[in-house]
């Protein structure tokens, strides 16, 4: 114990004298927690707690899995009998406990196939990281945990198809900014309910404000746990405080997800290590160190995944057959700052088209390009944040950008579309969230000219809850839409896009709920767009659409019942 506090001492001095050492020093030191832990060196807890008892039921954060393969997936859960006790330890003592897990190829576990003990250690709040492995491709597995006298709920996740295989179909579902003062996440247990593969988050799982810091616009119908976060305990709260709705703990337990991230798991808008606003570079490193650990801590993802100190490798890739291969991206930790000044509704300028400033750094770009010029799938997707396509967002004659999306970064984004215009079937899909509407949009070879070809095609979600209940259009819509002809849909509302997807079609549903001002929203699918293999592009499905003011009234009494069912599960 004595040698683990002087190492804990030498860091916390160390970590204090940030502003005098070099970031490569401070990314040694402060990177000894979670990376040490999962890697095996470094003075850490070793004492198993034999029989445990807990002051409640330990699962009460769910369970998760995530990044799957085909011969396995991460399980995850967290160990956390109170959520949001104040030390951030979710009501667990600093002792390790060992976690057992079962996977069954059957929902009553009369068939396990594998099974195995994991450790949950106080260094990552008793969360727990199982990457079960010796699974058959493209097979439903059920799985669960235990801790003492205790068992978690059981999960259902999927394994992939074998790489490279023929696959005919695939679904998944693609979601975003979920704010939870601003809402209920019925969103999550409609999407529950679907028929998915996997699911896709794009960022802004938290977020980082004090209590109505960031108020929606019809006013916020719950709170947050406290101030604005900057340290692990905080992040930690807050992880789990969104983790105790139970429509988002249902999404979790019925599909696997490929999760990466925005700004607000950390900080509104920040560039790699540029803050907003308020702090020096020393103490942002900090916070960011501590959000990404508590990311880390929270999510279905792999040891390669574990952060060190400030850093975090997340963008990676997950292929499905020979259907489509998904490049998960990280347009926030690797990008330059902003151009304007961050400042919103600027004109385009020699900064925000200047190709040596990336939104992904070179490195990532590299890996990109390579592993699209490498793809034998049918479709190629860009997972990623922000809005993609140009996006004139000024009505007049005079343009107006958002910085902190790809117009900011033009010169990057031209390379982009470059490569995609070069290379025939391609079928380049980005898949952006963000911005807490839907859009669809054609990628142009020059977005200045509305006549040039088209080389892609994006969907962009709308938030789960940030924004609150929203409106079908906004009063800018139609000026908005005829400023930017390749953007072809506009819609205000909350959901998420559900994607179909085929050798020679994919379809994207734009699945909407009235509001989220109240629990039990049911959903409806707003509009259906198409991309036909080979022939890029957004084009109407010809799905019937429901009038939106049909949907507008609560039927507060079946929303009731529906919340009850829910909390139970």
């Amino acid at each position: 114990m004595a040698i683990r506090g002087n190492w804990e001492q030498r860091r916390v001095e160390a970590v204090s004298r940030m502003g005098e050492i070099d970031r490569r020093t401070f990314v040694k030191l402060s990177g000894a927690g979670a990376a040490a832990l999962i890697f095996g060196y470094g003075p850490f807890t070793q004492k198993v707690w034999a029989q445990p008892t807990f002051s409640a039921y330990p699962f009460k954060l769910g369970v998760a899995s995530g990044d799957p393969l085909p011969s396995g997936v991460v399980l995850w859960t967290r160990l956390a009998p109170e959520p949001l006790a104040g030390d951030g330890r979710g009501g667990m003592p600093n002792q390790t406990v060992a976690v057992r897990w079962e996977v069954a190829a059957d929902e009553d576990f009369r068939r396990i196939v594998r099974s195995g003990t994991a450790y949950a250690r106080p260094e990552l709040a008793h969360s727990v990281h199982v990457e079960a492995g010796g699974l058959l491709p493209g097979r439903v597995y059920y799985y669960r945990f235990r801790a003492g006298s205790a068992t978690s709920r059981v999960g259902r996740t999927k394994t992939t198809p074998q790489f490279g295989s023929s696959v005919g179909e695939m679904s998944f579902a693609f979601a975003s900014c979920q704010q939870y003062e601003h809402g209920y996440f019925a969103a999550y247990a409609r999407m529950a309910e679907e028929d998915l593969d996997f699911v896709v988050h794009l960022g802004d799982y938290i977020y980082e404000y004090g209590v109505n810091e960031y108020r929606a616009p019809g006013g916020n119908v719950r709170q947050h746990d406290g101030p604005e976060i900057t340290t692990l305990r905080a992040y930690r709260n807050r992880h789990a405080l969104y983790r105790t709705d139970p429509s988002l703990r249902t999404a979790h337990a019925t599909f696997p997800f490929v999760v990466t991230w925005d700004d607000h798991e950390v900080e509104n808008n920040y560039a790699d290590e540029v803050p907003e606003a308020g702090q020096s570079q020393e103490a942002f490193l900090q916070r960011r160190a501590a959000a990404y650990q508590a990311y880390y801590e929270h999510m279905p993802l792999r040891r390669s995944s574990v952060p060190r100190g400030p850093d975090m490798l997340l963008y990676r890739r997950l292929t499905y057959g020979n259907l489509a291969e998904f490049n998960v991206m990280d347009t926030r930790q690797y990008r330059d700052d902003q151009p304007n000044g961050d400042r919103f509704n600027t004109p385009p300028s020699e900064e925000s088209r200047d190709p040596n400033r990336t939104m992904t750094g070179r490195q990532q770009e590299q890996w990109l390009l390579d592993g699209l010029a490498d793809s034998g799938a049918r479709w190629n997707v860009l997972a990623q944040q922000v809005f993609f396509a140009q996006q004139d967002v000024r009505v007049g004659a005079d343009v107006g950008i958002n910085p902190d999306a790809w117009d900011g970064y033009a010169g990057q984004r031209d390379r982009l579309v470059d490569f995609f215009a070069a290379r025939s079937g391609l079928n380049p899909v980005v898949i952006t969230g963000d911005v807490h509407a839907n859009w669809a949009n054609d990628i142009k070879d020059d977005f200045d000219n509305p006549g040039s070809a088209t080389v892609g095609s994006e969907f962009v979600g709308t938030s789960i809850t940030s924004g609150g209940d929203g409106s079908d259009v906004r009063a800018d819509t139609s000026q908005i839409l005829a400023e930017n002809p390749h953007t072809k849909f506009f819609n205000n509302q909350r959901g998420y896009v559900r994607c179909r997807i085929t050798p020679e079609t994919w379809q994207a549903d734009y699945r909407v709920v009235p509001y989220v001002s109240q629990p039990g929203s049911r959903v409806f699918t707003r509009a259906s767009f198409v991309v036909e293999n080979g022939n890029p592009g957004v084009q109407p499905a010809g799905q019937q659409q429901v009038p939106v003011a049909a949907q507008q009234a609560p039927q507060l009494e079946g929303d009731r019942a529906r919340t009850q069912r829910e909390a139970g599960q």
